[in-house]
């Protein structure tokens, strides 16, 4: 199997092209500068199904005498120098490209490419520390360890189907379906087992699902339920996510109740 799976499980191991995990300054200050804001992938958690997937993590820092490079890390563990997994961004080794507001502040970033089909494994998904490092025009340098957190998650996938369609009102309607999610040990989608899924409806002409009751998947990922036919309107299932798991509803499926 070509997956390296130990990549995110050995602390010096190589993250991404050879280089093994920095040694961590504490927190360190040196100088004036000041950290203001750490923000990875637009602030949204990183749902990778089976394709690659890049994110930009950026760093607002302001110094005197400005801004003119940054690093990043991410880390799993609770010593940042022996971490029970690491990450670097792609352009390790070249600065970061960064975007002055003003002589003082600027904006640097970065990018990270995760890779289901090479490195990434199950294991993987959860809850990963930032760690950030900057640097100014004058030497002054900042490091934080764990700056903020973000999350990799196993993207979802949810289908929908309710019949018969057309249907009678007061009669029997079937609804199915299928919570699957990204399996990176495999690379193919396999069903969620277990899992809530709320059956909701939107009656026809207007913009709000109400959920009707929820449903666990079966060992397959599978939903079924029935309920009663009432009035014209969408079908779907809905998934409220999981640690590492996103949301995911399915698009509505239009059933038509006629009159008996």
């Amino acid at each position: 199997m070509r997956k390296r799976a130990i990549f995110a499980v050995l602390a010096a191991v190589t993250a991404l092209g050879g280089s093994t995990v920095p040694a961590a300054y504490a927190d360190e200050t040196v100088g004036d500068i000041q950290i203001s804001d750490v923000t990875v992938n637009g602030g949204k958690n990183i749902a990778i199904g089976l394709a690659d997937k890049t994110v930009t993590v950026s760093v607002t820092a302001t110094d005197p005498s400005g801004i003119w490079d940054a690093d990043f890390f991410l880390w799993r563990g609770t010593d940042p120098d022996n971490p029970d997994g690491y990450i670097k961004p792609n352009e390790d080794t070249t600065p970061a490209d960064c975007v002055a507001a003003d002589a003082t502040t600027s904006t640097c970033s970065k990018t990270f490419t995760f890779e289901p089909d090479w490195w990434l494994t199950n294991a993987d998904a959860g809850s990963w520390k930032v760690g950030v490092q900057v640097s100014a025009n004058d030497d002054s340098r900042a490091q934080r360890d764990a700056y903020t957190t973000t999350r990799l998650q196993r993207y979802a996938k949810l289908t929908v189907n309710a019949g018969p369609e057309p249907v009678t009102q007061g009669k029997t309607l079937t609804v199915t379906g299928r919570l699957t999610r990204a399996n990176w040990d495999t690379d193919a989608y396999a069903g969620y087992t277990a899992q809530p899924v709320r059956l909701q409806f939107r009656k026809a002409g207007t913009s709000t699902y109400t959920t009707v009751k929820t449903v666990n998947t079966s060992s397959t990922g599978d939903l079924r339920t029935t309920t009663t036919a009432t009035t014209d309107g969408y079908w779907r299932w809905s998934f409220a996510s999981t640690s590492t798991t996103p949301a995911v509803s399915a698009t509505g499926d239009y059933v038509d109740v006629q009159e008996p």
